[in-house]
Parts: C-alpha cells; structure tokens; sequence
C-alpha cells in the first residue's frame, strides 16, 4: 500500500525486482540509475551478500504524474535469488506496491525461473496479498545468449498472469527502462482506480508520466 505524506504532499512507493539468482536484477537497476537525470534519484545503496549479486535499496525520484496533486515518489528494491536468502526476500517485499520479474532467458535457468515465481507466490500469500492484483511486469532478460529460451515458452512457464513482458539485455542497458516505466504507470493507475472506486465516481483515468521513450510487449 502506499504511503501518504500528506504534510511533504508525497506518495511512496515500493517496487521489488524479483527473480532467479544472478538473472540480471541488480544489473537492471544499477542501468535504470545511471539513466536517470542527475539529481532525481538517491545515491545507491549496497548491502553484500554472499555467493549472490547485491541485494539494492534505492530512492528514484521521477516525475511520472500525480495522484490528486501529490508527487510520487517511488522506492526500488531488488532482491537476491539464492534460496538461503527467502526470508530477505519476505522482509523486502512487505509492503510491495509493483513487481518486475527477471526472468533468466538461459535454457538451463527454467527450472529457476519457475521456482522463483512459486516462491513469490507463496511470500505474498505469507504477507496476505492476492498475487493475482498487484501490478506486475515480467523483464525477459539475457536476449543476447546464442540460443536463448523463446518468448513463447516464458510465457507459457512464468507468466500465467498474462502481465505485459519485456526483452532486455541488462548488461547493455538494453530493455530496462521499460519493464520499469510499465510497473510504475501499472502503479500509479491502481491507486488512481482505488481512490475513484472509494469515491464512488466509477474507473480512474490513466496518469500520463513525464518518463521519456517508447515502450511495448515483447
């Protein structure tokens, strides 16, 4: 959920970049910092852990619109894959409000993939929340390999949900501003819809973001 700050007149929210280890989480989001215009985003947090990449912590501040006059303010987060690791995944994704999946397009990397979406799963449902309505964006990552896993089958295996998907080369920065624009708007429109429905005046209308570039389905 949201935090309101009414006397800043700011709206935080939290977005988890979840996935299976070593997919490309910490790398996406080290290439969604460095593009963002100085001044508008904290200084990157690290925190190390063992045999794994980092586990982030962040602050981006971007002008992607306003919710009744408020600026958002939205929180990044990634979170390590390795098994040992689930209850910092738990304790990071209290009070999650988007997820970008990074899904490993490595043809050996199924089997993680698959795991890591059961695990999300199952830690939301151990924070009480319904999977099946919190915004989510899937980042195909790794789309450079020499015979990469097809959409098609990622699809098939990790995205029953059905949510908008993405191909990125992280590495590269290639892809990820997308994924992460997408989560944000997805963000921004369910609290519009939330505060029109408590007001009883029927469907929100999109906010239009002051992000800059194209996005689209993989």
């Amino acid at each position: 959920m949201p935090i309101l700050n009414y006397k800043a007149r700011e709206i935080v929210c939290k977005i988890v970049y979840f996935g299976p280890s070593l997919g490309g989480k910490t790398t996406s989001i080290k290439a969604i910092h460095e593009a963002t215009p100085e001044g508008r985003a904290s200084a990157l947090q690290t925190i190390q852990t063992e045999g794994d990449s980092t586990l982030f912590f962040d602050y981006f501040s971007l002008d992607l619109g306003q919710v009744s006059g408020m600026r958002v303010r939205f929180q990044v987060y990634g979170v390590p894959g390795q098994p040992f690791y689930r209850q910092t995944r738990k304790m990071v994704l209290m009070g999650v409000d988007g997820i970008v999946f990074v899904a490993d397009s490595a043809r050996h990397r199924l089997e993680d993939n698959v795991a890591s979406m059961t695990d999300l799963k199952e830690l939301l449902a151990e924070h009480g929340y319904n999977y099946a309505d919190i915004p989510m964006i899937m980042q195909y990552n790794k789309r450079d390999l020499e015979n990469p896993m097809p959409i098609e089958s990622l699809e098939f295996h990790v995205n029953e949900r059905k949510v908008p998907s993405f191909e990125s080369v992280a590495t590269k920065g290639e892809g990820v501003r997308e994924p992460f624009k997408a989560v944000c708007m997805a963000v921004i429109q369910k609290m519009n819809a939330n505060q029109m429905n408590r007001s009883g005046l029927g469907a929100a209308k999109p906010v239009a973001t002051g992000a800059h570039g194209d996005s689209g389905r993989a």
